[in-house]
């Protein structure tokens, strides 16, 4: 898989620029450990899909308010947030080649962070003036959270492909949904193209998801930023290892034993390395291509120009990044 050029954010990178000052706006106000630690975060990487989705939504409708600037900058301080406290349940020490907060930090301090970002986020979201957006706001921190809850709770289970698609509906396609409802609440007024748009980024976030769990089985790990495997080794089962299950019944054991976390040494890395290299991969890149599908169907009854466009591109690019 290859990287394209991130052409799509050509037609609203000045409107970035301000989502970047926007994130950063709060600083100096709190504890300079707090404000390290977000600028940390921020300055780690990143695409900003999230806040594209929203710009280019907006472009739909000629929209290029600063409510929209606010509501992109919320958003992906509600997915920073939540990096925060997924790294410290995962017990990951590496984020996009970097140390994680919790190595660094107690877990006490590591939560707090967390939360303060998610606050961060709300203060942002409360500042488009419009209730609904944030109570879609609300919603999707919700849904992230007991998506968490529910996946702990779900216990050293293999999953199978309906428990894995609520699983990043929680954890990330809500994000995309609610980048794509909510620039078209903020755009426009009508309900059937909020609908349309909010089905747009749920299929996005689903594929983005999707192809971020295969990337961490044939991802490069200087791209990726973390080991080969890395989901299987911290006990979480995605679409290529269940898929790989499907299709060689005699691994299931193996791999209940990942969830359980008891895989570990050579049958760890031969099992790593065995869905690489199998149809498993072929098989979950081919249905994040059919969700692209759908995305780009949910497009189809809006007039061609620049914002069409581009969300096209953000779509193509989704199933073609190699990071």
């Amino acid at each position: 898989m290859e990287t394209t050029t991130l052409g799509f954010v050509d037609l609203i990178r000045s409107q970035l620029d301000a989502v970047e000052v926007a994130m950063r706006a709060q600083s100096g106000l709190h504890h300079p450990s707090l404000d390290d630690a977000v600028e940390q975060l921020l300055a780690s990487g990143g695409k900003r899909i999230r806040p594209a989705a929203v710009l280019l939504v907006g472009e739909l409708f000629d929209a290029r308010g600063k409510e929209l600037v606010t509501l992109a900058a919320a958003i992906e301080m509600l997915h920073t947030a939540t990096l925060v406290h997924d790294d410290l349940i995962d017990g990951s020490v590496l984020r996009r080649g970097a140390p994680t907060l919790n190595s660094r930090w107690s877990t006490g301090a590591t939560v707090l962070t967390g939360d303060y970002i998610f606050a961060r986020a709300a203060f942002l979201a409360s500042r488009t003036g419009s209730l609904p957006v944030m109570e879609a706001f609300a919603r999707t921190l919700m849904t992230i959270v007991n998506g968490e809850i529910s996946q702990l709770s779900h216990g050293p289970l293999l999953p199978d492909r309906a428990e894995y698609l609520r699983r990043i509906y929680a954890k990330t396609a809500s994000l995309f949904e609610l980048a794509s409802e909510g620039g078209a609440m903020l755009s426009t007024q009508d309900a059937e193209r909020v609908q349309t748009l909010k089905a747009f980024g749920y299929s996005l976030g689903i594929a983005f998801q999707m192809v971020d769990d295969v990337l961490d089985f044939v991802g490069d790990p200087r791209d990726v930023g973390k080991p080969v495997g890395s989901d299987l080794r911290h006990g979480l089962v995605t679409l290529p290892a269940i898929y790989f299950a499907n299709e060689n019944p005699g691994v299931r054991e193996d791999l209940a034993e990942a969830c359980a976390g008891r895989l570990e040494g050579p049958r760890l890395e031969a099992a790593i390395a065995a869905i690489a290299a199998s149809d498993a991969v072929r098989s979950c890149m081919e249905e994040a291509r059919t969700f692209i599908a759908e995305a780009r169907d949910a497009l189809s009854s809006f007039p061609s120009g620049p914002a069409k466009s581009a969300l096209l591109d953000l779509a193509a690019y989704v199933v073609e990044r190699s990071v």
